[in-house]
């Protein structure tokens, strides 16, 4: 089944509409699952990529649109030292999460992140268990960003002069509307956007640029403010020390300032490199998106000092708090305060596009991070590689989290602070594995140090705002829950992608089956003597009735990793101890033995028979060594998988078990 076919209908409207809507439902279903729509899709061999400072606009509408709602969470967090805060997290950006996200860039060039460099330091289960956390919080970080995003473009929209009176506290059913016209776009097919993205983030940052001169201006010629402002610091801190301690307590609540880097290496497959860059060595790809991680972060470094400094000083503090006209808003405030109404209106247009954009980026991540590794895991089932009903769940959750904490961006601030600083410690850890394999002490000192500050950081952040790590383990769990039990679901699947035979292997089969159908004994896949391999074939000859004279090829099946799901499979043949032996690698024996079979039919033309013996022990214990350790009770499964895959039964191979 590709997705796209679809049963014949039976006679009657209701069945073609039926089968209409599945074919739109499940259109693109494919192995590639990085090239659905979007603008994180992967560019497909024969484009060349884009520039670098155009896919820094595409990943900066996640990055630089924060601006719409940090210096707000700043000025809540830390008040009067929301600056001393702020000059914290910029050391953190641009020594910690920049060196890190560089490396990232280099481990993991083809935009798989730090996921996938983590996947590679842990094998069998617990790599697989560990990646599903890390998507729970990958999911947190993402699902956050389209609803935090939404409700502060919400608030935007209600606190403009110009809103109808209807509009007033209607900041959940516009968040709702916003998200609801998210989803439309992704279900109608959501094209290539980094044009888009290059307008919206150079008319974003040039009228931010516009209103921080002018309230520099306006501190320029009211210097009583900035006065006013380090008299209230003095007054409420007894020496600076004590307020760098205070800022280093509170910067934890901050660390939405650095939302972009994990975005900035998913989109590496559309940095243009250079064009002796090959797919093992993309050097040219890699020095480009230094560059895009490197000039963003520089970028968003000073826009968050300069807000941070305006917002403190312009906008008296009680206009922060929940219901104050720069809660979730406090650079539009400042437009409208010092630009007029029409220039503030200007501005929250543009930042209400880039906000709601912001959510199609994150949504456009979630789309190619489930489907790289769910089906592969055998963890969710095939329809997750196509995009619209991915859409379509991730829209009933953002629904969901929106109606929960009513479209409030404070109370979504720590969520989205969690999912950001999971993420940048899993980078940051798997930075400091990285360096310290390749010998590199002093590189591994230095990201071992990032990483102790992201874990401080990130447990400041549980311990203060909660509220994150419970929406990280409801994804967790959900993701746990309904991804084990698709393993099990989809247990009896084929799995193989492809079977081929070496050369031995063919002559093997070919010299076989000249005699007629195919027929193998599955072995213990282990080293027997001539002795034992003797004794297996009388045994099974005298169980199963094997007619004398007929040759006989075993079969013997390697399991490495129990916890992959499909694999490509080689049989590999060679003479030994007296017996003509067919030896494969699989994640399953009865899948792999099943997938051999069905390939063996097809090369000869003959349904082949298998013959097996019985396992002695516990049905059910078997049933768990299966599901966990790939081996058990190997004839029923294997003929079960064999059912599932040939529904004829005059096509299917045969099964004897002795």
């Amino acid at each position: 089944m590709t997705g796209t076919e679809v049963e014949g209908a039976r006679v009657g409207v209701p069945d073609g509409s039926k089968a209409r809507f599945r074919a739109w439902l499940l259109e693109g279903l494919s192995e590639q699952s990085a090239r659905h729509p979007g603008p994180h899709a992967t560019p497909r061999a024969e484009t060349e990529g884009h520039s670098w400072w155009r896919v820094m606009c595409l990943t900066g509408v996640d990055y630089f649109s924060t601006l719409g709602y940090q210096p707000g969470i700043a000025a809540l967090a830390a008040g009067l030292l929301s600056p001393v805060a702020t000059l914290v997290l910029i050391a953190l950006t641009l020594l910690g999460a920049l060196p890190v996200y560089r490396r990232v860039a280099h481990e993991s060039p083809h935009g798989e992140g730090s996921i996938a460099m983590l996947e590679r330091l842990l094998s069998w289960w617990s790599g697989k268990i560990f990646v599903l956390v890390l998507l729970g919080f990958a999911a947190t970080d993402f699902m956050i960003t389209i609803t935090l995003s939404a409700a502060d473009a919400a608030a935007h929209v209600v606190e403009n002069p110009f809103a109808p009176r209807w509009m007033e506290g209607g900041n959940l059913w516009i968040t709702l509307l916003l998200v609801g016209a998210l989803g439309g776009v992704f279900l109608k097919g959501f094209k290539e956007a980094i044009g888009i993205a290059v307008v919206l983030v150079g008319t974003y940052l040039t009228l931010n640029v516009v209103v921080l001169a002018v309230s520099a201006w306006e501190v320029i010629g009211h210097p009583v403010r900035i006065g006013d402002w380090t008299d209230a610091l003095t007054a409420e801190h007894s020496s600076p020390f004590a307020m760098v301690g205070v800022a280093l307590l509170v910067f934890p609540k901050l660390a939405l300032g650095m939302s972009g880097f994990e975005t900035g290496v998913a989109v590496m497959p559309q940095v243009k490199g250079d064009p002796t860059d090959t797919w093992a060595k993309p050097a040219g790809r890699i020095r480009e998106t230094r560059k895009l991680l490197t000039t963003a972060a520089v970028i968003m470094s000073c826009f968050l000092l300069l807000s941070s400094l305006a917002t403190t000083i312009l906008i008296p503090q009680d206009e922060f708090r929940s219901g104050g006209q720069a809660n979730g808003r406090a650079l539009a405030y400042l437009a409208h305060e010092h630009l007029g109404q029409v220039f503030g209106t200007v501005y929250d247009v543009s930042t209400i596009a880039i906000l709601w954009f912001a959510g199609a980026s994150a949504l456009a991540g979630l789309l190619n991070l489930v489907p790289r590794y769910l089906p592969r895991y055998g963890m969710a089932p095939e329809w997750t590689r196509a995009v619209r009903p991915l859409v379509l769940v991730f829209m009933a959750a953002a629904v969901l989290i929106t109606v929960w904490f009513d479209a409030n961006v404070d109370a979504q601030s720590g969520a989205y602070a969690t999912g950001v600083l999971v993420l940048m410690l899993s980078a940051s850890f798997a930075s400091t594995v990285a360096v310290h394999r390749r010998g590199h002490r002093g590189a591994t000192l230095g990201f071992g140090a990032i990483t102790a500050v992201f874990a401080y950081t990130l447990v400041t952040n549980v311990v203060e705002r909660p509220d994150g790590i419970k929406i990280a383990a409801i994804f967790i769990v959900a993701i746990l829950l309904t991804s084990f039990g698709s393993r099990i679901h989809r247990a009896f699947e084929l799995r193989a992608a492809e079977v081929d035979f070496d050369a031995e292997a063919a002559r093997l089969v070919d010299q076989a089956a000249a005699s007629g159908p195919l027929r193998l004994i599955a072995n213990e896949p282990q080293e027997h003597s001539t002795r034992e391999y003797r004794a297996k074939e009388s045994d099974q000859r005298a169980h199963t009735h094997i007619p004398e004279g007929v040759p006989l090829l075993f079969l013997e099946v390697f399991v490495r990793d129990s916890s992959d799901f499909t694999q490509d499979i080689t049989v590999r043949g060679d003479e030994k101890h007296g017996a003509r032996r067919l030896r494969v690698e699989g994640p399953t024996v009865p899948n792999a033995i099943a997938a051999v079979l069905l390939a063996l039919r097809d090369r000869t033309g003959q349904v082949p028979h298998a013959y097996f013996s019985w396992t002695e022990g516990d049905p059910f214990s078997h049933l768990i060594r299966f599901l966990v350790f790939g081996d058990g009770e190997v004839a029923p499964v294997t003929r079960e998988v064999l059912r599932r895959a040939e529904p004829d039964p005059a096509r299917r191979p045969r099964v004897h078990v002795g």
